[in-house]
């Protein structure tokens, strides 16, 4: 019977070898349709990352989850495949963020003292990702409008041509100060469910922290109007706080939380009323606001089961294809196998994550923590795929790895190193 060593050392090079296999397929057809090999280079450094990763994570990290590092840099090449299809300009800058995600994801993943500074510092991250959050209220800039000309959100902060989204750093922030905090209350909840012991109501203790997330989120909708981050940000804490003490009216109250902040930004901000009022029924302004779903939609339709072949469609009629339509572009060239591929490499990722948190040795900020990055990378991964098929309306974020965007392929290794390391201490 084979070693649970032997297997470990299988599955990552099987992934590998399939991976690997699988983008060089796609970039050197990318090149004959184009008649230009010269994209296939980033094809070459996705590789050096991909062994360099591999062969620091084994010697240093042995006991490390074996399939979500391979998972995460095949959608990391797939999302790079894509963007050279439909932005070879930004292709370029996606290939140089990926350098830096790998190596911050190496760090964080390599070194314990990260993830004890995310517990022993929450207070000092807080305050610093609050900060970020207010210098982007005030000084915030949007990429594509610098000269602020349109009513664009800026979600941005940066000069010249580099610009970075302080809200991806505030998802590690957050998701570790309250996995921290909670951690706290964690041991004597499972102390009285082992007991049997009636569990009283929620004291302020929990009630407080979440009041007070919700009205982070508050200010996100309303000064930003960035709905994605809010609703992003509220899922994950109302999550998190219900895996750390078992109240079920919690998601009851919750839920009744977020219907009232999405009222509330329905009424006020002209954004989030144009995302609803597409979403309930696109098709009365298909050449105008609803534009971009509605091409999104078709995209779909076109791909079919096995799509038409990387080139060979016409993703680039979706405003901001490469952004937040990634999904759909890879429907309209890949098919729904391939978008149920993607799925299947988000799920696996998703639930190697909670299954390190499921370890009957963890720590409790650990297995929260874990709870709260995986489901982070979940939630945002289920509302942008579920947005562009006009499941729910817009949110405009990005889909982890495939998506063009640096800030968010940075925060999401950083996500992906610390459940590594979790999942090496806890498998140890």
């Amino acid at each position: 019977m084979m070693s649970y060593s032997a297997w470990r050392t299988t599955t990552t090079a099987a992934l590998l070898i399939i991976s690997t296999a699988f983008l060089v397929i796609n970039w050197l057809s990318l090149g004959l349709i184009r008649n230009d090999f010269s994209q296939s280079l980033h094809g070459l450094v996705w590789l050096f990352c991909v062994v360099g990763g591999i062969g620091l994570l084994r010697r240093y990290l042995p006991y490390h989850d074996p399939l979500i590092f391979p998972l995460v840099m095949l959608l990391s090449g797939w999302g790079l495949v894509v963007i050279d299809r439909l932005a070879p300009v930004f292709a370029d800058r996606q290939v140089v963020w990926l350098i830096v995600s790998v190596v911050a994801m190496l760090v964080v993943a390599l070194f314990p003292q990260p993830l004890e500074w995310l517990r022993q510092y929450r207070y000092t991250l807080l305050i610093v990702g609050l900060a970020l959050l207010l210098a982007t209220i005030l000084l915030g800039r949007n990429p594509s409008d610098p000269e602020r000309l349109t009513n664009a959100p800026a979600l941005w902060l940066g000069a010249g041509t580099i610009f970075f989204q302080p809200s991806e750093a505030l998802k590690i922030i957050l998701v570790a100060f309250i996995a921290s905090y909670l951690a706290e209350q964690y041991p004597a909840q499972r102390a009285v469910e082992l007991t049997g012991r009636q569990r009283s109501a929620p004291s302020g203790r929990i009630l407080g922290p979440m009041l007070l997330m919700w009205g982070i989120c508050v200010v996100i909708l309303i000064w930003q109007r960035d709905l994605g981050t809010a609703i992003l940000f509220f899922i994950v804490f109302l999550m998190l706080l219900y895996v750390a003490t078992s109240y079920h009216r919690i998601l009851v109250l919750g839920s009744l939380l977020v219907l009232l902040a999405g009222l509330v930004g329905y009424q006020a901000f002209s954004v989030v009323q144009l995302r609803v009022d597409i979403w309930l029924n696109p098709w009365p302004e298909a050449d105008g606001r609803a534009y971009q779903i509605v091409q999104s939609l078709l995209a779909f339709a076109a791909g079919g089961p096995f799509g038409q072949g990387v080139g060979q469609g016409s993703p680039g009629y979706i405003p901001v294809v490469h952004s937040d339509f990634a999904i759909a572009a890879l429907a309209e060239e890949w098919g729904l196998i391939g978008v149920l591929g993607v799925i299947a490499c988000l799920c696996v990722v998703i639930l190697r994550g909670l299954r390190s948190a499921a370890q009957p040795n963890r720590r409790p900020f650990h297995a929260l923590l874990a709870v709260g990055l995986s489901t982070m990378l979940g939630a945002q991964s289920l509302l942008i795929m579920a947005g562009a098929l006009k499941l729910v309306p817009l949110t405009g974020v990005t889909l982890p790895f495939l998506s063009y965007g640096g800030s968010s392929l940075l925060a999401s290794f950083i996500m992906i190193g610390l459940l590594l390391r979790i999942s090496a201490q806890e498998s140890s």
